[in-house]
């Protein structure tokens, strides 16, 4: 994305428009106009999120680059779009370090080192309640909307822009994050493999280099050497790139997981609101083992589990106290529920939140137990260790897919007909075929088989949930 001069719908100050085809000339400064921009993001599917971010707020902050640092998404959570000979050097480690400059809610500019070279930047950051949040981050060309001029940084942006991309920023990673935790199970499935694979590849190419710089190291510090300047400056070179390595290491780790401790304060940031106006009594056990770490789709798979549990509980009467308490049994996470109900809480009051689906697509167990009279409890085993991904699975991507083209697809991928999927999932023909069009396209294919063939790659369709287990 190149910038884009101030007379040439770049007012810079807010009341741009959204920049190039698909803005639709609607402007920022208009309601509607921002409501319809905003729109299109959402629409878009995630394989092409950010070129369209970089779209439609070129407008408004004119950018070479765009670049996000996610702990929402584990399994791609730095993405950067650009030219190539920029974003091809923006690195996960360059982002973590301004992350650390960035509050949450409040726009950030300066300059930042991006693609191993000072550049004017802009940076909002946002942290849906439960996440780990994200960073965005333009990159612009130094000395005005062109990049030329004598070298000096890039004037302010306004802030009426400012607040515009944060906003827009909060709702695209509150979205992102809703996406995240009520994500179908087949997603989660390979999100969890996807962010296992990224971790072992990352840790086998760590390793090489370190290896590699370890080796270069010896000879540089060799006494037989004469030219100690170039040897002391390689050496720090060196060490420098070995501290990179690890921080990128540290980072990945980061992303792809949560603290035990802080993720059930998210749980809790959760819970309570549920409870606020309610004579109810909350317990809350945090893990004894507060130093192990928990995988993130573990994770939002345990809080959701608990959320949905404690939404059915309170549909009892006579509630008095609830329990919630995680535990770490061998290599699992256990999530228990209690209450003090009236022990008739059944299986099918956690259907609605498909809560089962979630816990089986993580090779996980959902029992319930409940005692007329007595309360009922609810516990969650899930299992720490990532699912093998499946041998040849296809790298196509259903992430752009709407939950609801997802059930469509998973009914194609059955086999059935367009009669068939209508009365399955209780729609009409017509928009059984929208929904089959739209999929074709989103796929970039041309037959109901080849969708289905990428839909039985990816892993529909979906086996039958696993039944809940009431304890006898």
């Amino acid at each position: 994305m190149v910038e884009q001069p101030r007379g040439d719908g770049g007012h810079g100050d807010g009341r741009g428009h959204g920049g190039g085809p698909g803005g639709g000339g609607w402007s920022w400064d208009d309601p509607a106009g921002a409501l319809a921009l905003t729109a299109e993001v959402l629409r878009t599917p995630r394989p092409r999120l950010m070129a369209k971010i970089s779209e439609v707020i070129a407008g408004i902050v004119p950018h070479l680059a765009l670049a996000q640092l996610s702990g929402i998404c584990t399994h791609s959570p730095a993405s950067v779009t650009g030219p190539e000979e920029l974003s091809a050097r923006i690195t996960g480690a360059e982002l973590a370090r301004l992350r650390e400059e960035v509050t949450p809610g409040r726009p950030w500019q300066g300059e930042a080192v991006l693609g191993g070279r000072p550049h004017p930047a802009v940076a909002v950051a946002a942290a849906p309640a439960g996440s780990n949040g994200a960073l965005l981050v333009l990159v612009r060309a130094a000395g005005g909307p062109h990049g030329g001029g004598d070298g000096a940084g890039a004037a302010p942006v306004p802030e009426r822009a400012l607040r515009v991309l944060q906003q827009l920023w909060e709702l695209l990673t509150a979205h992102s994050h809703h996406r995240a935790v009520d994500a179908a199970p087949t997603h989660a499935a390979a999100s969890r493999a996807s962010a296992s694979a990224r971790a072992r590849t990352i840790a086998e190419l760590g390793g090489a280099h370190a290896s590699a710089l370890s080796a270069i190291l010896a000879p540089l510090r060799s006494a037989a050497l004469d030219d100690a300047t170039a040897r002391r400056n390689a050496t720090e070179l060196a060490v420098t790139a070995l501290l990179d390595l690890r921080g990128a290491a540290a980072l990945d780790r980061e992303l792809s997981e949560e603290p035990a401790a802080t993720a059930f304060s998210r749980l809790a940031d959760v819970v309570r609101p549920l409870l606020r106006h309610s004579p109810i009594r909350l317990d809350l056990l945090p893990p004894a083992e507060e130093d192990r770490t928990v995988p993130a789709d573990t994770a939002h798979t345990a809080r959701e589990a608990v959320r949905s549990t404690v939404l059915a509980m309170l549909e009892q009467d006579g509630l008095s106290r609830l329990h919630v308490r995680w535990q770490f049994i061998g290599n699992g996470l256990r999530a228990i529920v209690r209450d003090d109900g009236p022990g008739l809480l059944t299986a099918d009051a956690l259907t609605v939140h498909r809560t089962a689906d979630r816990i089986s697509a993580l090779a996980g167990r959902l029992t319930l137990d409940a005692v007329p009279g007595w309360g009922t409890t609810v516990t969650v085993d899930l299992p720490l260790h990532a699912p093998q991904a499946c041998p040849g699975a296809a790298s196509h991507s259903l992430d752009g897919l709407h939950p609801r083209e997802l059930e469509v697809l998973d009914q194609l991928a059955r086999g059935r007909r367009n009669r068939e999927i209508a009365a399955a999932l209780h729609i009409s023909e017509s928009t059984v075929k929208f929904h089959v069009a739209n999929i074709l396209a989103k796929l970039d294919v041309t037959s109901r088989g080849e969708a289905a063939a990428l839909a039985r790659h990816a892993g529909l369709p979906t086996p039958p949930p696993t039944p809940l287990h009431a304890a006898s």
